[in-house]
């Protein structure tokens, strides 16, 4: 019997060192790392020791012959993939990365973000030994995406929340929330405090699309949809209409799967998570009965990852309408997906002519995928009303069409920002930088989509901290980074003049722990606080 990893997989990697006939790949030395979609488990070479199922902070791995019926599908996933990148029944152990020799400190470093790129690379440089770690969030509470981003059905992949919460602890760490660098504190301060200050703030605002009526009301970026119905503090008072029959979601990617499934999933099934009280409601009363999720190319081409596929597909009341025409490939396209593409673009293919095949449940919302469809115009006076696309099929005559709707949200990526007085890469749009330091201002860093720009799951902020993390202990080895600076104390001295109201490790403690009492009884892991006020009264009876 071998096990198998499923679509809640968070590519964080931990179970690979965790096997000891390392038969997990591919591993994070791996050159496939950076393309692979999810980690895979060689069925030939398992041999059922049961490590990676203690190692997975998600709860993601299973024997094959106890898998959920709804992702029996990943067997052949997982077959697939070795299919495609056979590593043999006696695999080797990957080259291990050089240990890193660091000299004494403490290096002082401060990290501006708390999502999972900041604490990845919080967890590597506390590993090596004589380093200090100062954290800073602009928000009452840390976590970034994987407290506000992750969608609240997808409860295994929030797991990982717990895996970094004993982190904080750590007395060589300290935390300061509801701290905003550039108000509260400058650069110029940090640098005061710490050898090196690294940004781990993400990628910048959501993508405009450029088109007439993009700016009416009904009309949303689709992560300022995620926020809100996860309870950020900056969307607490955002409103949605969920009525009409239809509402529209541009673009294929996660997030744009994400928005869909919340919106068609029976309210009844996200009972039991942590999604935002004012959210389930509006859900209730939602009349939405059809997503139409819209892509400008063909399914091949889609964003989206393959467990995001095989999820859709599992979600409670939702059943997904994809057109089988959409579903073909010529033989050219056919030979490629057998001899070259990566085993997930078939797979997707595969997953995707099951739903074609498949009719629609009776009293089901549906998501409907509609590809080769460009939006025109969004139409409407004082609120959207509808949608202007064009159908432009290959083969077929271009036409254009009215889509009656309330909602639309734009789930097209991001327009990338760098950090206020960080030198720009006109190329990428994000700050210049060599891995992940930053050009001609030393001691300054990058991490996560901040340096990468917003690609990749989770997991993949592991591999990027240690990048980054090299970089900064190879400054300090050079004595590029010897100076005075201040302490911990002195830093905690200055923010009580500048940001008497910063929340720590104990105000943190606080919220948590209301939150969680909050729900007791309700069979939900939480109950947010979702407004500023809120969220700093409940830090404040920590005092």
């Amino acid at each position: 019997m071998a096990y198998v990893i499923t679509r809640s997989c968070c590519n964080d990697a931990s179970c690979v060192p965790a096997c000891p006939v390392d038969c997990i790949h591919p591993a994070l030395t791996d050159p496939l790392f950076a393309k692979a979609e999810m980690l895979y488990i060689e069925p030939d070479a398992c041999i059922d020791c049961g490590a990676c199922v203690d190692e997975c902070p998600v709860s993601a791995i299973f024997p094959e012959d106890s898998l959920p019926v709804e992702q029996e599908s990943f067997i052949d996933i997982n077959a697939a993939y070795f299919d495609r990148h056979p590593y043999g029944a006696e695999p080797t152990r990957p080259e291990r990365p050089p240990a890193l020799r660091f000299a004494p400190g403490p290096l002082r470093v401060a990290i501006v973000g708390t999502g999972p790129a900041g604490l990845y690379l919080a967890e590597q440089l506390l590993g090596l030994g004589g380093v200090e770690v100062e954290l800073f969030d602009r928000l009452p509470t840390p976590f970034g995406l994987m407290r506000a981003g992750i969608a609240p059905d997808h409860a295994d992949t929030q797991q990982i929340v717990e895996m970094f919460a004993p982190l904080l602890g750590k007395p060589a760490l300290g935390l300061h929330l509801d701290v905003e660098i550039g108000t509260h504190l400058a650069h110029e301060d940090l640098l005061a405090h710490h050898h090196a200050v690294v940004y781990a703030v993400g990628a910048g605002s959501p993508r405009q699309l450029g088109i007439e009526g993009e700016g009416l009301p009904g009309s949303v970026a689709a992560t300022d949809f995620v926020a809100w119905y996860n309870g950020h503090p900056d969307h607490a008072g955002d409103r949605y209409r969920l009525e009409g029959d239809t509402a529209i979601v541009i673009g294929t990617g996660n997030v744009a799967l994400d928005v869909a499934r919340i919106l068609a999933i029976r309210p009844e099934a996200l009972e039991g998570t942590d999604i935002a009280d004012h959210a389930l409601e509006e859900l209730r009363r939602s009349s939405i009965r059809e997503v139409v999720v819209l892509g400008r190319r063909g399914l091949l081409d889609s964003a989206f990852t393959l467990p995001e596929l095989v999820g859709m597909g599992n979600a409670a009341g939702a059943s997904v309408l994809i057109d089988p025409a959409d579903t073909e490939v010529d033989a050219a396209t056919a030979e490629w997906l057998r001899r070259e593409a990566e085993p997930e673009v078939a797979q997707k293919l595969d997953v995707a002519r099951q739903h074609a095949r498949r009719p629609p449940s009776e009293g089901d919302r549906t998501v409907r995928f509609q590809y080769h469809t460009t939006p025109l115009r969004i139409l409407g006076d004082n609120h959207v009303t509808g949608i202007e696309v064009r159908e432009h099929r290959p083969g077929e005559e271009p036409r254009d069409r009215i889509i009656d709707a309330s909602l639309v949200l734009r789930a097209v990526g991001y327009q990338p920002a760098p950090p206020p007085g960080l030198p720009l890469d006109a190329s990428t749009g994000l700050a210049a930088h060599k891995h992940g330091r930053v050009d001609a201002m030393p001691g300054a860093y990058l991490v996560g989509w901040a340096k990468r720009g917003p690609r990749g799951p989770l997991g993949y902020n592991r591999a990027d901290a240690i990048d980054t993390m090299r970089s900064i202990v190879d400054d300090a080895a050079s004595g590029a980074l010897d100076r005075p600076v201040g302490g911990r104390e002195q830093l905690v001295a200055l923010l009580a003049e500048r940001r008497p109201g910063a929340i720590g490790l104990p105000g943190w403690r606080a919220i948590d722990d209301a939150e969680k009492t909050g729900a007791r009884g309700s069979g939900r892991p939480r109950s947010k606080f979702t407004t500023w006020d809120a969220l700093r009264e409940a830090a404040r009876a920590s005092h």
